[in-house]
C-alpha cells in the first residue's frame, strides 16, 4: 500500500465526522485496524473511510457494534473493498433494517391503539401486564414487540 494511500487517525476524523478517541475505541474494537508507522504512528487505509461511514449510519439505525462488525468481518482486509464486497453487505444488511422496520411499525401501531384506548380493554391492551405473565416469555416490552396475536 501506497503512503498516499494512508490517512492519519486526525485526517481519518476529519473526513468520517469522528472524533479522535471514536476512532480509537473502534480500532480497540476491532472493526478498523491501522497499520503502524516505525515510529509508531497510527496510519489508516483511506478505505476506511467507507467502513466508518457505514458503521455511523448503521448505528444511527440502532444497529449494535457486535452486528456492525460482524459484517465488516466479511469485508476483505489489505485492499479497499469492490462494489461487489459492499452490495453483499447490503443486500444482508437491507433484511436486517427491513426486520427492524416491522418490528417499529407494530410497536408504533400498538402504541397508537393503546394510547387511544383509554384503556378500557385490559384483556387486550399490550401494555397492561397482570401478574407478571409476560415474564414467561422473556425481558423487555414483550406484548409490544412480539407478533400480532
Amino acid at each position: 500500500m501506497r503512503a498516499t494511500d494512508l490517512l492519519t487517525i486526525g485526517e481519518l476524523a476529519r473526513r468520517t465526522g469522528l472524533s479522535v478517541s471514536a476512532i480509537r475505541f473502534y480500532e480497540a474494537r476491532g472493526l478498523i485496524e491501522a497499520l503502524r508507522t516505525g515510529g509508531g504512528q497510527r496510519r489508516f487505509p483511506r478505505s476506511d473511510i467507507r467502513r466508518l461511514s457505514f458503521l455511523r449510519i448503521a448505528q444511527q439505525l440502532g444497529v449494535g457494534l457486535d452486528e456492525i462488525g460482524r459484517e465488516l468481518a466479511l469485508l476483505p482486509h489489505g485492499r479497499t473493498p469492490t462494489q461487489a464486497d459492499w452490495r453483499r453487505i447490503s443486500t444482508r444488511f437491507a433484511q436486517t433494517l427491513d426486520r427492524r422496520i416491522a418490528l417499529m411499525q407494530r410497536v408504533r401501531d400498538r402504541l397508537d391503539g393503546c394510547i387511544g384506548c383509554g384503556c378500557l380493554s385490559l384483556r387486550t391492551c399490550a401494555l397492561y401486564n397482570p401478574d407478571d405473565r409476560a415474564a414467561a416469555d422473556g425481558v423487555g416490552a414483550r406484548y409490544l414487540a412480539l407478533e400480532a396475536p
